[in-house]
């Protein structure tokens, strides 16, 4: 049922996460595991449960889409029969019964690239921090723009398209999906459950580094694909919200002119209540959801500045909110 599957898992200090993560992995498939500079002896573990590691060249920056290339790159070379990779991180773990759903699905549809299940949070109740990727994690079903980091893809399809993208060192997976889906392809989400996933975020200062990535990620999408609009609106919208609007708001208070600055005030006032009312079927606790989703617009505009400057500078890193 599982043949011509095989796995990739990436990660780095993943520690016990990385352990649960190999042993939730169906037995009989081959699996890869590319290491991103860990210290916590994660390549050991991975070869003592019987993956092939491939521990990344620390000279050159990390980024999971490398990761996920050279482990897809590993598994070819090793087997010439793989006709469907699934990429896993390593703070998730594998529900047993996915792997042989998502194959049906790509056996039926030769134009289906990429197949996702739902990512659950497995500890949502350890911090609001985790509660609010639960909420992220909940999408809709059907034909899709994208898939996360856990997703079984077509080989060939990804060979065709050329990968990851090595400097895309955040937002990897929906670039390239829109590739996928330029060269004809379609992309999917089953009404299945896929991974457990940890998230293990219990600080706000965690929080605000993934917010910040995601601004970096909009930016390095835009910069690729701008033309075509992709991510422009992602990146406007927080630039307009989390600075400029702010900014404004400011310099009218500054120089006297406080009805403007009052204007300002009522429109955020009226964002955050629509943003409330929005969420009510999400969470009970949709208030607080409409004001972190606010804040993320100002830690968003973080990313940007910083994934502009890494580009001009030529030099992207990776961004990291995990210890």
């Amino acid at each position: 049922m599982l043949t011509g599957l095989g796995i990739v898992v990436i990660g780095r200090n993943e520690g016990e996460r990385l352990k649960a993560c190999l042993v939730s992995l169906p037995s009989g498939v081959p699996v890869v595991y590319v290491d991103s500079g860990s210290t916590d002896g994660s390549p050991e573990w991975a070869a003592e449960e019987g993956a092939g590691v491939v521990s990344l060249d620390m000279s050159k920056p990390f980024s999971a889409a490398r990761g996920r290339n050279a482990g897809f790159e590993q598994l070819s070379n090793d087997y010439a029969d793989l006709e469907f990779v699934h990429f896993i991180d390593g703070d998730c773990l594998l529900v047993e019964d996915w792997p042989q759903k998502g194959l049906a699905a790509l056996r039926a549809n030769e134009k289906l690239a990429a197949v996702a299940g739902q990512r659950l949070e497995r500890f949502p109740e350890q911090s609001w921090f985790n509660e609010l990727c639960a909420i992220e994690w909940n999408t809709p079903v059907g034909v899709a723009n994208a898939v996360g980091g856990d997703a079984i893809y077509r080989a060939s399809a990804l060979r065709e398209v050329g990968g990851f993208d090595p400097m895309m060192m955040a937002g990897e997976e929906p670039e390239l999906c829109l590739r996928l889906r330029k060269a004809g392809y379609t992309v999917e989400r089953l009404d299945a459950d896929m991974t457990l996933h940890d998230a293990a975020i219990h600080s706000f200062g965690m929080w605000w580094k993934r917010a910040t990535r995601s601004g970096y990620a909009s930016t390095l999408g835009a910069l690729k694909h701008g033309k075509e609009g992709y991510r422009l609106r992602d990146v406007f919208r927080a630039l307009l919200w989390g600075a400029g609007l702010p900014v404004l708001g400011l310099l009218a208070l500054a120089v006297g002119l406080w009805p403007i600055t009052a204007i300002l005030v009522l429109l955020y006032g009226i964002k955050w209540f629509r943003l409330r009312r929005s969420f009510t079927s999400k969470t009970p606790k949709a208030g607080k959801l409409a004001t972190y989703t606010m804040l993320t617009n100002v830690a968003e505009v973080r990313g940007i500045v910083r994934a502009l400057i890494e580009t001009v500078q030529g030099k992207r890193q990776i961004l990291e909110y995990k210890t």
